[in-house]
Parts: C-alpha cells; structure tokens; sequence
C-alpha cells in the first residue's frame, strides 16, 4: 500500500514516547509498504542527510513547528471553542503539501499520529486524487480529555496549581467535544492501552476503536546489560532513577511528589540514596530540586540506556497520565527492578510482587524502596526475580514485532470495507477563524 503519515515532530531520533511510537512504527510498515511522511521541525530539530528515515520513506517533507505567544493562547483559550492541543499545530504551509501530496498520489491510507494533526485529515476527502483510495486511521497516543481530566484533578488539590487546574477544566471541556468528534469521523481509531480505549468510546460510541499498545525493542536495552552493584556500590550511592520528557507536566507532578512526599522517608533510611532524573527540556518548576544533596538532574541525554543498567532501581511514582508508557517498557526491557504507582503502569497488565511491586501512598511507596535495598545488600534475590520477570514480560506481549502486525490487519480490513461515501467531518482551521468540515461543530 501507499501510506501517508503525519507526525507532530521528527520521528529520529526516538527520544521521547511519540517519536519512539512513531519511528519504529515507521520503520517497520516501510519493509512491506510504501511511506511517505509528513512531519513538522521543532525548534533546533534538522533532518540529516543520513538520517535512516530516508531509508524507510519514498518522500519526507517538513515544515518548522508553528510559534505561539503566550497571549495567542490566551485569547484563543478565551475565544474559541477548539482545545489548546487543536491549534498548536495549525500551519498553512503544512495544509498546503498535504493537499499538494494527495492530488498527486493515490494513499490507501493517511495515518494521522496524534490529535494535534486532526485538522489535516479533512484533505483526504477534499483531494483532487480518487478520496475512495484513502482511509484515515487516527492513532490517539493518549486519551487527551481524560488526560486533562487528570490533571485537573490533581492540581486542584494543591491551591498553588490551582490556576494550571483552571486551564485543565477548559480543555476537558473542549477536547471531550473535539475528540469524539476526530473518532466519529475517523474511518479507525487506535488506542495504545485499553483504560484509553474504554474512555474513547465512552464519548463516541459509534467509532470503531482498536488496540495497538506501545512497543519496545529489546535489543535496544538487553544488549548492554551490566551489575548495577559494581558501578554505584562501589561508588558509595544507591541510585533511584526516573526518566521522562520532564517539560510534560505528568512527568513534573512524578518527580516533584517523590521529592517531596516520597524521598525525606528514604533519605531519613539511606542517607546516600541518589534519586536521578534523566530527560530532555527540564521544566522550572524542578529548579528548587537542583539544590538538593540527593537529587540529580541530568537534562537531554544522548542515550538513555547506560543509566538504566546503571541504576539500582527504576521509579514510577506518576500520578497523572494516561496510554501505554514507554518508561515503563524501558525499564521492564531493562530487566530493572521497579516501583510503581498503580497509575503508572495501568493498562500494561502486570501485577505487584511479580513483575514489580506497586504502592500508591507516600509511606508504601517509601517502604517498597526500603525493601528492595535491603534485599540488593542481601544478595538482590528478590530484585533479580521481578526484573527478570518484568523482561519476560515484555518479550512476551509488547515488542514491534507483535505490535506492527495490528496495523497490518487493520490496513487490510480497512480495504475492504471502505465506503467511498461516507463523510469525514473532522474539523479544519483556516486563516485563524474556525470552520467545521460539512457542518459538525466544536
């Protein structure tokens, strides 16, 4: 088949979930497909002439990712009745080469990677090329109303987050709307774990919804395995280790509540304890942290492998969130031993005590920490079991070779079945007023 996909940043190289999702998604339909891909820039981002996407896509073309003001957003947060995430990405340049790449191609599919993209869709059906060959699949990387939901919800519990909980409450508002919408018009939608899939189709019962999860590739993470006791034993430090794109606000509410809530207990047990966050874009709100005599904040890293099989345990203490997480599966791949919050790992199917051990208050997860340090001094026994379950684990149900085969299915049934009639009614955004495709609205 031609396949056209769409992607809110450069799927290479994978760093963070949606370029990970993206570029093995890419690299794995391009072996028995033709891809074609359209892709925005951000800021400091450049496509190489030896980036391996020309290996896996006939054509790439770009386009910088759009710059909003903070006073845009406002007024559109005020204004208009589309979400934050609907217009973040809207470019005219983007509209233009899609409309250029479809009258000049037949795609049986335009793949749609994520809901900032939803507005491109609509050329599908506008094309001056046969639109009976084209079928949209959206590919929700995240439930983002109940996302916000979230959010809200937790910051309304702290009266400082309360402003950054008044936002949340507009947009998910506007995104329950928005997003029923972008599946009730999509001929398929994907959802990464079934807790998304369930909140889906709550808000559009009629769209068709399948289940696609997250993958990893685990020669990435098993092929450098070495003893964490030897590298940071030695060193007179145990280290907790956290990694995540740590401007996405989930990620700040994890880290800032370890810190906080989670930490002082293990700090008052383990006074040479490290706790590590590892990721990209490191939000101001984690500066008070780079003060702590426990705390290390890296920044971007080149590659987050070394300090997986450095660390001596790996920590999910999110509580906000949603999908299929790539920390998770890295960590698991990594044969780590993990302590999670429920919400951390929901929808990935593992149980405390055997593949890792799971605590939602401060205390639990404090204890669970504590227990696992005390069973690494005495051997790591218990440690080495989880890990080496948690690996297992995701050999078993999450690598790409058992994810891609979910699309290649639903490619071919979508063949099949499609209905040159029937109406897309995804919204599209013109010249900063909002137009709705064949008259749905917001």
């Amino acid at each position: 088949m031609h396949i056209l996909f769409l992607t809110p940043q450069l799927p290479y190289p994978p760093r963070q979930g949606t370029s990970i999702r993206n570029y093995h998604l890419l690299a794995h339909l391009a072996q028995h497909h033709t891809i074609d891909l359209l892709t925005f820039l951000a800021p400091g981002d450049e496509l190489l002439p030896e980036s391996p996407l020309y290996r896996h896509c006939r054509r790439i073309g770009t386009v910088p990712q759009p710059l909003r003001s903070t006073a845009t957003r406002l007024i559109n947060l005020a204004t208009s009745l589309l979400p934050d995430m609907a217009l973040r990405l809207e470019a005219p340049a983007m509209h233009q080469l899609m409309q250029s790449w479809l009258a000049d191609t037949a795609y049986e599919i335009v793949q749609i990677e994520g809901i900032e993209l939803a507005q491109y869709a609509h050329h599908a059906d506008l094309s001056q090329s046969d639109p009976s060959q084209s079928a949209v699949i959206f590919d929700d990387h995240n439930c983002e109303y109940l996302l916000q939901q979230r959010n809200a919800l937790t910051d309304l519990r702290n009266p400082r987050r309360w402003h950054a909980a008044g936002y949340s409450l507009i947009q998910w508002a506007k995104l329950r709307r928005y997003e029923a919408n972008v599946c009730r018009a999509a001929d398929a939608v994907v959802a990464v774990s079934q807790p998304d899939r369930a909140a889906l189709q709550r808000i559009a019962p009629q769209a068709t919804i399948h289940l696609a999860p997250n993958g990893i590739d685990l020669a990435t993470y098993t092929s450098k395995q070495n003893n964490s006791e030897s590298t940071n034993r030695r060193k007179g430090h145990f280290t907790l280790l956290f990694t995540g794109k740590m401007d996405y606000r989930p990620n700040i509410d994890a880290v800032l509540w370890f810190a906080e809530r989670v930490l002082p207990q293990i700090v008052a047990a383990l006074p040479e304890v490290r706790f590590q966050i590892v990721g990209m874009n490191p939000h101001a709100r984690l500066d008070p942290l780079r003060h702590h005599p426990n705390i290390e904040i890296t920044g971007s890293v080149t590659d987050v492998t070394p300090y997986l099989h450095a660390a001596d345990l790996y920590v999910i203490p999110m509580r906000v969130g949603g999908g299929t997480r790539f920390k998770a599966l890295e960590a698991m791949a990594a044969s780590k031993a993990i302590v999670s919050t429920s919400l951390g790992v929901e929808g990935i199917g593992v149980e405390t005590e055997r593949e890792m051990l799971l605590a939602d208050s401060p205390a639990d997860f404090a204890a669970a920490i504590l227990r696992l340090v005390a069973d690494q001094r005495a051997g790591a026994a218990l440690s080495q079991r989880l890990g080496q379950a948690a690996h297992d684990f995701v050999a078993a149900h999450y690598t790409w070779e058992k994810i891609v085969p979910i699309f290649e299915r639903l490619y071919a049934n979508l063949q099949e079945v499609h209905n040159a009639n029937k109406p897309r009614l995804l919204p599209t955004i013109e010249s900063g007023t909002h137009h709705h495709q064949r008259g749905i609205q917001p």
